[in-house]
C-alpha cells in the first residue's frame, strides 16, 4: 500500500497542507504504509513558491522520499511512481527491481531546462 502526497511548487498553501495529510496518515493508515512527497510543477521554475529545500527537510523529517515532477512535461513521473512501488515491494518482501534505489529523502534538483528536461536525483 502506498501514499502519494502532491503539492504544488508554484502554492504555499498546497505545501503547508501536507503537514495536515501526514498527521492524518499517521492517525488513518495502516501502519508502514509507504509514502512519497511529491512538488509538482517543477517546469514553472519562474513562479515557484516553494523552496526544493524545503520540501527535502519535511520528506527526511518523515523518513519518506522526495520528488519534484511535472505532469505536463512528465518530467521525474515515471521515476516517482516506480521508486514507490520498488520501496512496496522491497517492504512486501519483494525482490529488488531496476537499477538503482534511492534511500528515503533522496535529494532531487530541481529543473534545469537549460541542461536536461529532466529533474534528477542528487
Amino acid at each position: 500500500m502506498g501514499i502519494i502526497l502532491v503539492y504544488d511548487i508554484t502554492d504555499e498553501k498546497s505545501f503547508e497542507n501536507i503537514q495536515n495529510w501526514m498527521k492524518s496518515i499517521k492517525e488513518n493508515a495502516s501502519a508502514g504504509v509507504q509514502r512519497l512527497l511529491l512538488g509538482n510543477k517543477c517546469d514553472m521554475e519562474a513562479k515557484r513558491r516553494v523552496r526544493k529545500e524545503q520540501a527535502d527537510q519535511l520528506a527526511r523529517e518523515h523518513g519518506i522520499r522526495f520528488f519534484e515532477t511535472s505532469a505536463k512535461s512528465s518530467t521525474n513521473v515515471d521515476e516517482a511512481f516506480s521508486s514507490l512501488a520498488r520501496d512496496i515491494l522491497l517492504k512486501s518482501g519483494g525482490r529488488r527491481s531496476g537499477n538503482s534505489h534511492r534511500p528515503p529523502g533522496a535529494d532531487l534538483r530541481a529543473c534545469d531546462k537549460k541542461s536536461s528536461s529532466r529533474c534528477s536525483l542528487g
